[in-house]
């Protein structure tokens, strides 16, 4: 993805990833006669995109970060991703789901032909519970987003930049590392991503696909800009945090200790089978549900007692977002913490 733009905060990273296709879609829609078409943006339930302008139409996990702002009504599609361990059921299941929520994206193209812009998606839905999808699922996106006229988006804020075990969470989607079955045939890469958290700036890049309008947002001067973005210390801060990443091999470190992490949490789901559940995890992106809410927030509260922060998602979830030099020793102690914490919740 040639093009590349840097800006403070990852809202305002999706916030320019959306003018991006705004303005790619309604310049094609111009050079066909088209007017006052391709402002609408389908995206999922259960999605976090940030919390500034066009980004709180998009954003529909806890309403108290939406609320009484005004909000743009666009297509939402269900969300059909996996629950674990996966089996049979589970993936006719979620196969189900998906032509669902391919056919809720056809009627929306349907009912607003020529308007729809972009089509946004986070690899691994954060704050949403950390939802999961099989890779079949992006390939169809890919394929709609070719076939109708419009952008896909990878809302990479929480997945990118190592936590998965790739720079990219979506460069998982590929033939030779995806297990769904059947396998993908090609690679469904994204029009744009944004990215932010570890790169501590924030920003997009974006492909090929952009350039099929001449006069795009990155060869237009002041179409996208902002005050502090991009600047100086930002670059020469991301410069050092990518060559720390390659010099000291922290994706490996990430996929070998988020394996340990994903096994140690699968052991808890073993001890506690009626308390922990739905143990999953790409790289150190990991997470686990409880039985309820309460008793989620009861496990985060123990285990502030014991001096471990963790952070919920979702309705019911347990999230984990250790840092990419992370130990075993580290994970060890965390993973003592929550178990202890369980212990004393269930005495």
């Amino acid at each position: 993805l040639k093009n590349a733009f840097f800006i403070e905060g990852g809202g305002l990273a999706v916030e320019n990833a959306l003018k991006v296709a705004f303005d790619w879609k309604v310049r094609k829609n111009l050079e066909n006669n088209i007017k006052g078409k391709g402002c609408q943006v389908l995206h999922f339930k259960e999605a976090f995109h940030g919390r500034t302008g066009y980004t709180l139409s998009l954003t529909n996990t806890d309403p108290i970060k939406t609320k009484y702002f005004p909000k743009f009504d666009w297509p939402r599609i269900d969300n059909p991703y996996l629950s674990f361990p996966l089996t049979d059921e589970v993936l006719t299941n979620v196969k189900i789901k998906e032509d669902i929520a391919v056919n809720q994206i056809k009627d929306a193209i349907k009912n607003n032909p020529n308007d729809i812009a972009a089509l946004i998606i986070e690899p691994i839905q954060g704050e949403g519970g950390d939802n999961h999808f099989r890779c079949q699922f992006f390939q169809k996106l890919k394929d709609l987003s070719i076939e109708n006229d419009f952008l896909l988006i990878y809302d990479e804020v929480q997945t990118g930049i190592g936590i998965t075990g790739k720079m990219w969470a979506h460069q998982h989607f590929t033939p030779n590392l995806c297990q769904c079955d059947p396998p993908i045939e090609n690679s469904p890469i994204p029009d744009i991503i944004s990215f932010g958290k570890k790169t501590q700036v924030c920003g997009i890049l974006a492909g090929d696909r952009i350039n099929e309008v001449e006069k795009n947002v990155f060869k237009r001067s002041s179409r996208i800009n902002s005050t502090f973005g991009g600047n100086l210390t930002d670059m020469v801060r991301f410069k050092i945090i990518l060559e720390t990443i390659k010099e000291f091999d922290l994706l490996e470190n990430a996929r070998n200790n988020g394996e340990y992490l994903l096994k140690e949490i699968t052991k808890l789901e073993e001890e506690f089978p009626a308390f922990i559940l739905n143990s999953r995890g790409s790289g150190l992106f990991c997470s686990f549900d409880l039985p309820s809410s309460d008793e989620r927030d009861k496990l985060s509260q123990e285990a502030y007692k014991n001096k471990l922060m963790i952070l919920g998602c979702g309705i019911k979830s347990i999230r984990f977002r250790p840092h990419l030099t992370v130990t075993k020793a580290e994970i060890d102690f965390g993973v003592n913490v929550i178990k202890k914490s369980i212990n004393n919740i269930l005495k």
